[in-house]
């Protein structure tokens, strides 16, 4: 399969009629969404969760299930006001707006997914006894929210999050030509307080996709017109916004013939102080063999994984990375050391980890 949320929606071939109750009520009185659904949905028992909002106790519930607290769309509609639609063509569900937006598709092969039109891979929506849930982790590492959670009272307070004082809009470069598009967004900053910092930021993100741009136009000028039509795109997540710190995922796709396409990612973190891109050496420096742990635990990882082509040595760059709320997440890419079918090999690391007791990756940056 493609990896990009573009290619989760071309599963849709078995797509299920979708009249799903979102743990409390139907979505909407459209009579669309009150037919019956063909989804084998498994009735469990599992644990309830009480849900609070900054402290209040919410009419909706939760459930306990898999060592994750499953969080009902209806909890997110009516308690966290989010606003939440319904395609009944795609059999999708629209949550939230702006960069934190969710699409949720519902179909036989699972419920995908996307933020920001960013296809999310290790998580995935859920029908429990006939209601729709999302993991709490998917609010807390892309939603920018946080929770407070008593495993012994099975309650879970649901917090804003503290982010960094800016704001991050999309920028976009679409070229439409017979049999060739381009359709490219990227990330661009604006309200933070040093407006040069702010553009050395913005000016690195664009660059990035400009020169994809550049090259996407190489291939089309050489496509015949035996070609099948070729696709470009590209699109990003926020995953870590605090501490003056700004971290993002880009991804880049492109089709031109064969039995699939190609995806490159990349990664950027931010220093908001100066506007330098981080290394990994710039946060995890206070431990001076951060390195050799690191190749060290990667080494038995990667070599684990079923589709291992072999090659792996060691970091050869410290830029593939991003952050989240307490963790650095390391990839690889694609065919870089695994078979396609293994997607982009990923690996979480606490920052307890691989920093003495009691630092902070952030400590140099202030």
């Amino acid at each position: 399969m493609d990896y990009s949320w573009k290619s989760s929606r071309k599963w849709g071939v078995s797509l299920i009629a979708a009249g799903i109750v979102l743990g409390g009520g139907l979505l909407g009185t459209e009579p669309s969404l009150a037919a019956s659904s063909t989804a084998q949905v498994k009735k469990v028992d599992s644990s309830q969760v009480i849900l609070k909002s900054n402290g209040t106790i919410a009419p909706q519930q939760g459930i306990f299930r898999e060592g994750k607290v499953w969080i009902p769309i209806s909890f997110m509609r009516d308690t966290l006001h989010m606003p939440v639609s319904y395609n009944k063509t795609e059999n999708t569900y629209t949550i939230g707006s702006g960069i934190k937006q969710i699409k949720l598709m519902v179909s036989t092969y699972g419920n995908s997914i996307a933020v920001n039109n960013y296809f999310i891979r290790e998580y995935e929506g859920k029908n429990l006894n006939n209601r729709l849930y999302v993991p709490f982790e998917l609010l807390s590492d892309y939603l920018g929210y946080q929770g407070d959670w008593n495993a012994a009272s099975g309650r879970l307070n649901v917090l804003t999050r503290p982010q960094n004082a800016l704001n991050v809009t999309t920028g976009s470069y679409v070229k439409l030509k017979e049999g060739a598009d381009i359709k490219l967004e990227y990330p661009q900053i604006n309200g933070l307080s040093n407006p040069e910092v702010q553009k050395k930021i913005n000016d690195t993100l664009k660059q990035t996709i400009m020169s994809f741009a550049v090259a996407a136009e190489k291939e089309i000028a050489n496509k015949t017109e035996e070609d099948r039509p070729y696709e470009f795109e590209s699109n990003y997540i926020v995953t870590y916004n605090q501490n003056g710190i700004l971290s993002l995922v880009t991804e880049q796709f492109s089709y031109t013939g064969g039995a699939h396409g190609m995806t490159y990612r990349n990664a950027f973190t931010f220093s908001l102080k100066d506007g330098k891109r981080l290394l990994l050496g710039d946060l995890f420096g206070a431990n001076s063999n951060y390195k050799k742990e690191l190749n060290a635990k990667l080494s038995k990882l990667i070599k684990a994984e079923g589709g291992y082509l072999g090659g792996f040595n060691g970091l050869n760059t410290e830029k593939y990375f991003y952050l989240k709320e307490g963790k650095v997440v390391i990839f690889f890419q694609l065919y870089e050391y695994t078979a396609y079918a293994q997607g982009f090999p990923t690996y979480t690391f606490n920052f307890t980890e691989l920093l003495p007791d009691g630092t902070s990756p952030f400590a140099k940056l202030k």
